[in-house]
């Protein structure tokens, strides 16, 4: 990310760090020369990001999974357990 010294004071000014200002770039809604991310979306962020913490943990506890599919049909599913060869 490139920003101008300008940019630079004010999010030193405003408490706004780098990393804030490029999740808001990555996630933010587009509208016209700006991006914008209100309470509202980053709830809604923190919402999806939390599920997917559940379901990451439940694939964490079965040791992994694994789908085996073909195009967008599933064929089937397991637990994925290493091996030794």
């Amino acid at each position: 990310m490139n920003s101008t010294v300008h940019a630079q004071e004010r999010m030193s000014q405003r408490g706004i760090s780098r990393a804030m200002v490029e999740y808001v770039m990555e996630h933010g809604t587009p509208e016209c020369d700006r991006i914008i991310m209100g309470r509202k979306d980053a709830l809604q962020l923190l919402d999806s990001l939390q599920e997917q913490q559940r379901i990451l943990m439940k694939i964490l506890d079965k040791g992994g999974v694994v789908v085996v599919a073909n195009g967008d049909r599933v064929i089937t599913t397991y637990n994925s357990q290493r091996r030794a060869h």
